[in-house]
């Protein structure tokens, strides 16, 4: 078969033929649809993933959308290696795989999943956000970020503010509130806080990170009885380290904890991207994606930072 094949992890994959994956007991073979290339996939493959293996000669992917060996169109998760999803036939445990809604296109499915698959989670399983809560988000204007205005929306937030560097794309965002993370944006954040803040959902980490969680615990000592701020982290993109006090925690209502591989179980993951897909046609989520042949695996891996890829062996 065809496929993506990443034969060194400080190069982009190659399009090449590459071995047909044969099911084992509670397996499937998938005839790959879709394949959205996101953040983990490349820190996968370029082995900086803290789940990153040892050696390349693997295909990438973590997920995807085709056809079972039943015949019915899922989303699978976690393709078993070295046997990812950008390629032509993938394999995944049935058990994890989901049904697609017939309502959505399995590359609209794939970028969809991809996008809104950790605010889905991190809101339903780690901050368990409820009706009318508020919610911040750091990292707004990237493809996870934009997407998780639609499911706290969908969740019934009563506030979403927006927080990020490119004024513009705020403000191109649905959000109630938004904050560019320039010299006024500490006084800005610190009014948020004020005001009430129940879920924070950071994408980036590093200084933006330090800057909101200063904000957020803030003169907050004297506030007996102040509803707990649950602080979810989500990815580094801004860096993986920041400097934390201690009295941040002791003095305040903050819960600091993280969403993701090994801090969530994977038959939640999984249950997640269901609850997800099967929601997606009536909440109308949607995400910009760009729709791109197998066989332009480098020129997606080197493409625009802002442009959610989605492989499609089929084209």
């Amino acid at each position: 078969m065809k496929a993506a094949v990443v034969n060194s992890f400080d190069a982009p994959p190659s399009f090449q033929d590459f071995r047909e994956p044969e099911a084992g007991e509670g397996d499937t073979v998938v005839k790959v649809e879709a394949a959205a290339l996101s953040p983990i996939v490349k820190g996968l493959a370029s082995g900086r993933h803290y789940a990153s293996g040892a050696t390349a000669g693997f295909v990438p992917g973590v997920d995807g959308v085709g056809i079972d060996a039943n015949g019915q169109r899922v989303y699978f998760l976690f393709p078993k290696a070295p046997f990812g999803s950008m390629a032509e036939k993938s394999l995944a445990a049935t058990r994890m795989t989901v049904p697609v809604p017939a309502a959505l296109a399995s590359d609209r499915a794939a970028a969809i999943v991809t996008g809104a698959l950790a605010s889905w989670v991190a809101f339903t399983r780690r901050a368990k956000l409820q009706k009318d809560e508020k919610v911040l988000i750091v990292g707004a204007t990237g493809a996870s970020g934009s997407m998780a205005i639609q499911t706290a929306r969908h969740f019934g937030a009563s506030k979403i503010v927006a927080v990020g560097r490119n004024k513009e794309k705020l403000d191109r965002l649905d959000a109630d509130v938004s904050i560019a993370l320039g010299n006024e944006a500490d006084a800005a954040l610190r009014g948020q806080f004020d005001e009430g803040i129940d879920v924070v959902l950071d994408f980036v980490w590093g200084d933006a990170a330090a800057r909101v969680l200063r904000a957020a615990t803030q003169n907050r000592g004297s506030r007996i009885g102040e509803p707990r701020l649950r602080y979810v982290q989500l990815g580094t993109m801004a860096g993986d380290e920041i400097a934390l006090r201690g009295d941040m925690l002791r003095s305040s209502g903050l819960e600091l904890m993280g969403s993701g591989i090994g801090s969530v179980a994977v038959a939640d993951l999984i249950a997640g991207a269901g609850e997800l897909l099967a929601a997606a046609p009536e909440a109308g989520f949607d995400t910009n994606f760009k729709s791109v042949r197998l066989q332009a695996i480098a020129e997606a891996w080197n493409g625009d930072i802002d442009t959610r890829y989605v492989l499609m062996p089929g084209l």
